[in-house]
């Protein structure tokens, strides 16, 4: 995160917006500086790659699906942005002591070993996090946390893209500590840490996109928006991230509706002919 701080300095904060007393590494204003980045931020990249999936990913015709709730597009913006800042506060603190060195974060590579070890942390970094995600994720459908935290992200049955960050505050930030934590523990490029927030949110939002098309190879080993559909209708399946893995190994798995033949576009088919039967009689 000290990557984009320092790139906010020099081109805008600096410049125009704080006094000229007020140091660059100062606490208090990298405390200010990172909240403003991660809120604004946050609803910039939400919203863009939200928008962009619902307008040329996402099958509209689901919205004809008998779960879908009025106006649930507009809620489920208002919901995210208004989380965005709530989940920022837990999290500003680990982004601080990013940017103040306290992390195993690094900018220099150089030899084979080097740069293959930059390529190998990726992988290793899905795999952590797909892990500990499954565990929050499953924690966060115990009687005593669901009701609280993670219903509201379920009263999102079929979700649309904008789903994707409609979470109560602590429900997001739990399920995004282990990103934040890896660099603690690990060994990370800066830019390949960047690199991995941006595909985050991409997956986060591609999940929830309605579209259900997954090459056959991968179909055993990757947790898609057709496995995490399922999670949202039937609530206690399919709470991985990444991949299947932990579901399998956690006894959670379910092989999705849409992969069997049962697409969830049945349902609304089926609500149709009930509506021409209820019209008939």
């Amino acid at each position: 995160m000290d990557l984009i701080l320092g790139a906010c300095d020099r081109n805008l904060l600096t410049p125009y917006v704080y006094p000229e007393w007020w140091p660059e590494d100062s606490l208090s204003r990298q405390t200010l500086s990172l909240y403003l980045i991660t809120v604004i931020g946050g609803w910039i990249m939400y919203l863009s790659m939200a928008f962009f999936s619902y307008s040329f990913i996402f099958d509209h015709r689901l919205m004809k699906h008998p779960l879908f709730l009025p106006g649930q597009v507009r809620l489920e913006i208002v919901y995210a942005c208004a989380s965005v800042p709530f989940m920022a506060i837990p999290t500003v603190p680990l982004f601080v002591l990013e940017v103040r060195g306290y992390s195993k974060l690094y900018m220099e590579a150089s030899g084979f070993w080097g740069w293959a070890f930059v390529v190998l942390s990726m992988p290793l970094f899905l795999m952590f996090t797909d892990c500990l995600i499954y565990w929050i994720h499953r924690g966060l459908h115990h009687k005593m946390l669901y009701k609280t935290l993670h219903k509201p992200h379920h009263k999102w049955k079929v979700p649309t893209p904008f789903a994707s960050h409609a979470f109560h505050p602590i429900d997001g930030f739990l399920q995004s500590v282990p990103y934040h934590i890896y660099p603690f523990l690990f060994p990370l490029h800066k830019v390949v840490y960047l690199g991995l927030f941006i595909f985050v949110n991409i997956w986060t939002v591609s999940i929830h996109d309605g579209d259900y098309r997954v090459p056959d190879t991968f179909k055993p080993f990757v947790n898609g928006s057709a496995h995490h559909t399922d999670h949202h209708l039937y609530y206690t399946y399919n709470y991985g991230q990444f991949f299947t893995l932990w579901d399998r190994i956690g006894g959670s798995f379910r092989t999705p509706r849409a992969f069997e033949g049962n697409h969830v576009m049945n349902d609304i088919d089926l609500d149709a002919k009930d509506c021409n039967k209820a019209k008939g009689s």
